[in-house]
């Protein structure tokens, strides 16, 4: 059914009003799920079908493109190594839906990458045009030296991307990183957001504007890189549980005790959230901590629950890896999870793969709010509630109840920003007056 996703006077241009008959359709997905050669979850890749099925049902011819890995290091040099190939994605492909796709070859120069989509490309369109192929799939945009370039270079491979297809359309949520392949190229071509990008903006506006109580639950492995989100989580929740080292580093803050593995450059950032919740909180703590010896293995004997309620200031502790079972049996605990009306989740509660109870206990008792909204970030949430609890994940994949983004940290951008349109590519998208669009291959 035709939905539109607006804002204030703001609409997205749909592929459903896209004129696709007949018509070279490029596509840039969040394909990004291969390492070393291998798929690691092909859950985005599955969740994007619907929109390629759907270009191809209503007579267009689709190229398909994503990036995979960083194979550009901090100096810029780009390695196109074969395990950030997009070949693992294409059998996959191939494999599911019985089509051929072609992948076009271009010669890349050692630490600059492709530099050019040559002319080669033509015969493979060619092909797609004739149905001698069911798509087209380019290398990894990364490999591109345009694709993350400046000046000329990343002109160029605008424009060249532009010349092989008559349509663009953005179906890449996860992709929130304003690059060639899902930035510049809106300039140069009829632009559209795909079923899946406009789906995971529905959902996102449920965390945005939530129905209350709204409790979120949030981890991570470093406090300073999701300061402002979780801020702003801070600010719009009603309550929050908080995991990982975001956790430790909070606790370290409240009551004056250092954790290994967490600097005191982070708990001093910490203070002021520290004190701001001890006037209104909001910050649902976890009142049992497993406190190990050694960070990167489960010791017997070398590890131990220690109860919040114990900390004394000055005390030093080791490594916090993970939050115990029974504290999501705690009443205050419990009644945040089951009295919620949405449930927002980009969180692994231990250090994995050792420590995974508090994760376990969280996924089990989340579900047991039957009339909650529940909405669970990508990426390591995603991939630990399949591992821990596979027949809920299984039970639940198609519960109205239930959304799993594709793209956590592309969540947590847009909640720091206010709003998806805050995301470069996903703006580039809204409906524009009449543009000038370049011309694209065969038209």
């Amino acid at each position: 059914m035709e939905q539109e996703r607006k804002t204030k006077k703001q609409t997205l241009s749909l592929i459903q009003n896209a004129p696709l008959e007949g018509k070279v359709v490029l596509v840039r997905f969040d394909h990004n799920v291969v390492k070393d050669g291998e798929i690691k979850d092909p859950y985005r890749i599955d969740r994007s079908l619907g929109t390629l099925y759907n270009i191809v049902e209503r007579g267009g011819r689709p190229i398909l493109m994503t990036h995979i890995g960083r194979p550009k290091d901090r100096e810029g040099k780009i390695t196109c190594k074969e395990g950030e190939s997009v070949r693992p994605v294409v059998e996959y492909l191939e494999r599911k839906l019985h089509v051929k796709f072609l992948v076009p070859y271009f010669p890349a120069e050692p630490g600059q990458g492709i530099k050019n989509i040559d002319t080669s490309i033509n015969h493979a369109i060619k092909a797609l045009r004739e149905r001698r192929a069911g798509g087209i799939y380019l290398p990894n945009t990364r490999w591109f030296s345009g694709e993350q370039g400046t000046g000329e270079t990343r002109e160029r491979f605008s424009l060249q991307l532009a010349g092989l297809a008559d349509i663009y359309v953005n179906d890449a949520f996860g992709s929130w990183q304003p690059h060639v392949s899902t930035l510049d190229i809106t300039e140069h071509l009829p632009s559209y957001a795909g079923y899946l990008m406009q789906v995971e903006i529905e959902n996102l506006n449920h965390v945005l504007s939530p129905e209350r109580p709204f409790l979120a639950v949030v981890a991570g492995s470093k406090y300073d890189t999701k300061i402002r989100p979780l801020y702003e989580i801070y600010r719009k929740a009603d309550r929050l549980i908080l995991g990982g080292v975001i956790y430790n580093t909070f606790l370290a803050a409240k009551y004056g005790i250092t954790v290994k593995g967490v600097t005191m450059e982070d708990i001093e950032a910490a203070k002021g959230l520290a004190r701001e919740d001890s006037s209104r909180k909001k910050i649902i703590e976890l009142p049992f901590v497993i406190e190990s010896d050694v960070p990167d293995s489960r010791v017997e004997g070398r590890f131990r629950k220690v109860a919040v309620r114990d900390f004394k200031k000055g005390e030093g502790y080791n490594y916090f890896l993970d939050i115990a079972a029974e504290s999501f049996a705690d009443p205050r605990v419990l009644e945040s999870l089951l009295g919620a009306k949405t449930i927002f989740v980009n969180a692994v509660m231990g250090y994995t793969p050792h420590f995974t109870e508090g994760s376990k206990a969280l996924d089990e008792t989340i579900d047991r709010n039957s009339t909650a909204r529940k909405l669970y970030g990508g990426g390591d949430t995603l991939q630990e509630f399949k591992n821990l609890c596979p027949g809920l994940y299984l039970s639940v994949l198609d519960n109205a109840r239930y959304y799993f983004f594709t793209g956590g940290g592309t969540v947590l951008t847009a909640i720091e920003k206010g709003s998806p349109y805050g995301l470069e590519p996903v703006h580039a998208l809204l409906e524009k007056e009449a543009p000038a669009y370049a011309s694209g291959n065969g038209r």
